[in-house]
């Protein structure tokens, strides 16, 4: 557990070579850049939670059947007010950071007061996003950070709220055939209202004939949801797409506006803000990417706690989607640094699993239906929706597997028809044991696992030309917990799940949470421009 959680790890800024194991396919050439909190004590003060680390994007250069690791800390505002100081100053999801008890009682209330209405952190620590040639590291706030990929260098930061009206957003964006970048925010109590916003980032500006305009000062507001309650939002990770629509899940897991507001004087941290509320619904909202107009009908479910959406894709009359729930929100609660250690003990299982689940939606619904008939015909699924009074819908899911997260696909399969998830298997604590691959059609599945190994998200990397879905190879991060095995980088052929090779990193690597894999030929060369350490 100290290997994973209780040491804060040290930067690698120059590339180290890895002892490679195995045969890398020649034709895996580029750079898995992965994120995730690296540095949980600043100074004598600590953080609560393991979501508030200091982000740490790390890595591993793949050429010529050679891999080459580096890390580095993200060089945010937050990571930098933070080592000045010494001590934690800026505040995080589950550590509520307070002034220098060395200031007078004027300078103390002052603090107070501008925290009324707080200005998030831009510890950008969750993933990695594409934007045209430029890539972002990001978290769940209204900021990102640009950065050289190459280098890990930290360059300028971008506020959404400058283009969007956006208090937070997503850090699990899609990205459209065009490359357009398609993402959630929520506005809070703004212009009277709260609402959640889907906004668009186009591929490329405008070209003007002079010097490349960042496509970000070209977002474009797509479609705009009210929330059911204007001081309780509904907090949310991800959000699903299809060919011609969007799944918003408006889950009964809130964020609680005045209590946020007035964390900081109350001594809480935001976290406490968030709520489950088991006694009510969650609400599916489908919107048309036609029209950018929701579908009128109102079709909702229990109460669940969902963060990751896996696919969605349309056949016949209906709209399937796949999402990993929760039945609480108990997840948070465990990735306290007080509460890991209890969970490396198997006594102490954990009380909600995530479970795969397909939901069915009809895109017609037929008002001539009895009340309590279900609306879906289709025989690929045993999910139902059954028509309630004042047209609305309840939708029971297909429960496909229990014990898997952090799901990925072969995203040119994105909101199409596809059979294959990769994810991480969580057992009896939620901190991965095994890479999975399930096969939605035939119920199957095929894993790889050893002791002492702790599995990051797979990320699939198709075979140029490739025609079967699953004609690739994953790619995941291994840390070891084992002090005489040194961690690697894993390389697993998508069809059989053989092992096709290992990279060994003689570092301390750590545990992260998203990234992306970036072709050679997708890499541009990036002054370096580093922001200021």
């Amino acid at each position: 557990m100290d290997v994973l959680f209780g040491r804060d790890k040290k930067e690698q800024l120059e590339p180290v070579r890895a002892k490679v194991t195995g045969k890398i396919p020649t034709w895996l050439q580029g750079i898995l850049l992965r994120n995730g909190p690296g540095m949980h004590m600043v100074g004598e003060t600590r953080y609560n939670h393991w979501f508030d680390g200091l982000a740490l994007l790390h890595s591993f250069t793949i050429r010529d059947g050679e891999v080459h690791y580096r890390s580095r800390y993200l060089r945010s505002d937050t990571y930098n007010a933070n080592i000045e100081a010494n001590r934690i100053v800026v505040s995080e999801f589950g550590t509520m950071a307070y002034p220098d008890p060395s200031k007078n009682i004027f300078s103390k209330a002052f603090s107070y007061l501008s925290n009324m209405i707080p200005d998030f952190t831009d510890n950008c620590l969750i993933n990695i996003m594409r934007c045209g040639e430029d890539f972002y590291a990001t978290t769940e706030t209204n900021y990102i950070r640009k950065i050289n990929p190459q280098t890990l260098e930290t360059l300028e930061k971008v506020d959404y709220r400058k283009y969007v009206a956006v208090n937070v957003a997503t850090a699990h964006p899609h990205y459209d055939a065009a490359g357009n970048v398609l993402n959630m925010g929520t506005a809070i109590v703004n212009k009277g209202k709260t609402r959640y916003v889907i906004f668009k980032i186009p591929a490329r500006a405008p070209e003007d004939g002079t010097k490349r305009k960042s496509p970000l000062k070209h977002m474009e507001v797509l479609c705009s949801i009210n929330s059911r309650s204007l001081l309780s939002p509904s907090y949310y990770h991800s959000f699903g797409i299809s060919e011609n629509y969007v799944i918003f899940l408006e889950q009964p897991f809130k964020m609680d506006i005045l209590k946020m507001a007035t964390s900081y004087i109350r001594g809480m941290n935001w976290a406490s803000c968030l709520a489950f509320h088991k006694e009510e619904k969650t609400y599916i909202h489908i919107i048309d990417r036609r029209t950018w107009t929701p579908l009128p009908t109102m079709f909702y479910t229990d109460a669940m706690v969902v963060f990751h959406h896996v696919n969605a894709y349309e056949e016949g009359d209906c709209l399937l989607f796949d999402v990993v729930a929760y039945e609480d929100s108990s997840l948070y609660q465990h990735f306290y640094l007080a509460n890991l250690k209890e969970l490396f003990k198997e006594s102490s299982k954990v009380t909600s699993m995530p479970t795969l689940k397909r939901f069915a939606v009809p895109l017609c619904t037929d008002k001539n239906a009895e009340v309590g008939s279900n609306l879906i015909k289709l025989a690929s699924t045993t999910a139902r929706a059954l028509k309630e009074k004042d047209d609305q819908v309840y939708c029971q899911p297909e429960l496909l597997y229990e014990g898997l997260e952090m799901p990925q696909i072969n995203y040119a399969h994105n909101g199409k028809p596809y059979r294959y998830i990769y994810a991480a298997q969580v057992q009896w604590n939620p901190i991965p044991t095994k890479i999975i691959k399930y096969d939605i059609l035939t119920k199957t599945s095929l894993k790889w696992g050893e002791e002492h190994c702790w599995p990051l998200e797979p990320l699939f990397v198709p075979k140029p030309g490739a025609k079967d879905e699953d004609d690739g190879i994953l790619l995941s991060a291994i840390v070891c917990s084992d002090p005489q095995n040194p961690s690697f980088l894993l390389i697993l052929d998508a069809k059989s799940f053989t092992e096709l090779a290992r990279a060994y990193i003689d570092v301390e690597m750590h545990l992260d949470l998203h990234g992306l894999f970036i072709p050679d030929a997708d890499l541009k060369q990036v002054p370096s421009q580093r922001a200021q350490d």
